[in-house]
């Protein structure tokens, strides 16, 4: 089966790049488009898609408050990258901390956007762990986000889960965590699930960030 991605964009010639860098693939299948925020629930509900690329500035509903509507009212949601013109940008930061599972520049490579699209789609790695370390370090509140704080110490996470939540605030796979730590990959993925259940995350980008921002992870 592809991996069914809907573009959001208000741009039509990004959209139209897009589309043409995904459907070279024969893995990957755009199944729509849309120039707003606003239009992306009734899209999703009709399409189904597994993952949305979403411009994070547009004039009616923006990528951020579009994100949180998705969440907010779809029965399992699709993942989430948000499309953006520039990468240290508070916004894009604003978009993750929202439910967004990564970003991914306009001006990407082809191979780096078709990479995206099926890292995200995979939910087993940190896509650009760099740049969302680079986005912490300057937007983050570094253990001043009491919330964070609070949610990190009532999970009361095993010490092999410490050391899971920290390899993947290092951007390490579900593989290369296994080979980090010596076990199979299986059980990687049973403490990684933990983690995120324990932690009420949608994910490992979500879990990564509620890390940085209870200041479990230092940025840099």
């Amino acid at each position: 089966m592809p991996i069914t991605v809907l573009l959001v964009d208000d741009e039509p010639l990004v959209r139209v790049g897009l589309r043409a860098v995904l459907e070279s693939q024969p893995d990957i299948e755009v199944v729509g488009e849309a120039a707003d925020g606003a239009a992306v629930i009734p899209l999703v509900r009709r399409l189904r898609p597994d993952v949305v690329a979403m411009d994070v500035r547009m004039p009616l509903m923006d990528g951020i408050e579009a994100t949180r509507a998705l969440l907010r009212t779809v029965e399992a949601p699709p993942k989430i990258v948000v499309v953006t013109t520039f990468e240290n940008d508070e916004y894009v930061y604003d978009a993750l901390r929202a439910g967004a599972d990564g970003f991914l520049l306009k001006r990407a490579r082809p191979a780096e956007i078709v990479h995206a699209v099926r890292l995200v789609a995979e939910g087993e790695s940190l896509l650009f762990p760099a740049s969302v370390r680079r986005l912490a370090a300057e937007y983050g509140e570094h253990g001043g986000n009491r919330a964070a704080r609070t949610a990190m110490e009532r999970a009361r996470l095993t010490e092999r889960e410490n050391e899971v939540l920290r390899l993947m605030a290092g951007g390490l796979s579900n593989a290369e965590i296994a080979a980090r730590l010596v076990v199979g990959t299986e059980t990687v993925k049973s403490h990684v699930s933990a983690v995120l259940t324990k932690l009420g995350a949608r994910d490992r980008t979500q879990a990564v960030i509620a890390a940085y921002e209870s200041g479990f992870v230092a940025p840099g």
